[in-house]
């Protein structure tokens, strides 16, 4: 098993997704008992999660971080790959599986795939099993450093093939929304899927919310 180790980074991909209750905080939000402001509702809280989940929303771009505070975040990332890296040739061996892993750091998040003959039982259906199995390893970092993780994980392609579908979907809904002028309401997906479909949109000069509560929410492609 070889472990290869790349540590170029990428530009991040930026996120905004729209809450559909989304909106500033005015004097009218009445204060509860303690004086704090009224909590937000559902989907606010969902939003605010899928963002730090899969995006930086963050103005400040990478020119404008001094190069010792980016070393050191590019020195923690490359770290973050390591210890997946060792969780998941542990879990390898123990399931008797053989597979190559690589690492990379991309953008502001570590990333790391697994390459093997057939791993199809790593991915299931929808990729519910990849999903679960990169939290885990997400859970593995933070016990090793401390940290909120947003490492992501990738097992023979799955991801990549499937960021390819959505955003070939994305295109051909987008065209529709554009000739019917009206709004359109995709299937539930994961909060990588999702974002996928927000990037899509947003390059398309359109705009998107996603809507309802996991695990059945969804993203809406409206006009511009």
């Amino acid at each position: 098993m070889s472990a290869d180790v790349d540590t170029e980074t990428t530009e991040t991909d930026e996120v905004t997704e729209v809450g559909e209750n989304d909106s500033p905080e005015t004097s009218e939000d009445a204060p509860d008992a303690s004086g704090a402001p009224g909590a937000p509702d559902a989907a606010d809280a969902a939003d605010a999660a899928e963002v730090a989940e899969d995006g930086d929303d963050s103005d400040e771009s990478d020119d404008e971080t001094p190069a010792p505070a980016r070393a050191s975040r590019l020195q923690q990332l490359e770290r973050e790959g390591d210890i997946a890296a060792d969780y998941l040739e542990e879990l390898l061996d123990i399931a008797d599986l053989d597979g190559d892993l690589d690492m990379d750091v991309d953008g502001d998040r570590a990333a790391v795939s697994i390459v093997g003959a057939d791993l199809s039982q790593l991915i299931g259906p929808d990729g519910e099993v990849l999903e679960a199995l990169q939290e885990l390893t997400r859970l593995a970092v933070f016990r090793e450093t401390g940290d909120r993780s947003r490492l992501m994980l990738d097992i023979s392609g799955y991801r990549a093939d499937k960021r390819e579908q959505l955003v070939a979907l994305a295109a051909r809904l987008c065209a529709q929304v554009k000739e019917t002028g009206e709004p359109v309401s995709l299937d539930p997906m994961s909060p990588f899927e999702r974002k996928v479909v927000h990037d899509a949109v947003a390059a398309a000069g359109l705009s998107s919310e996603s809507e309802g509560a996991e695990p059945r929410r969804f993203v809406v492609i409206v006009p511009a």
